[in-house]
């Protein structure tokens, strides 16, 4: 995985484990991405989940490949 993903995986998986749906209902950060525990986990944490997503995303397009990610 690129540096680039990986700071962001770190930055999420951070943001995950403070989140109420892993301190408060004791899920695990797998659980808390499901649907039903949506309203548990903060928006920060939605908007790390797309930016990790998208990251993964130019590591296959092969446009992104020459021009790299983008990192913010």
């Amino acid at each position: 995985m690129p540096s680039s993903c990986k700071e962001i995986r770190q930055e999420l998986i951070e943001c995950m484990l403070k989140s109420d749906c892993v301190l408060k209902k004791r899920n695990t950060v797998k659980e808390c991405f499901k649907e039903e525990h949506k309203d548990e986990v903060p928006n920060e944490c939605h908007s790390i989940r797309k930016s990790f997503a998208e990251c993964k995303r130019g590591m296959i397009d092969p446009r992104m490949r020459f021009r790299g990610n983008k990192t913010q």
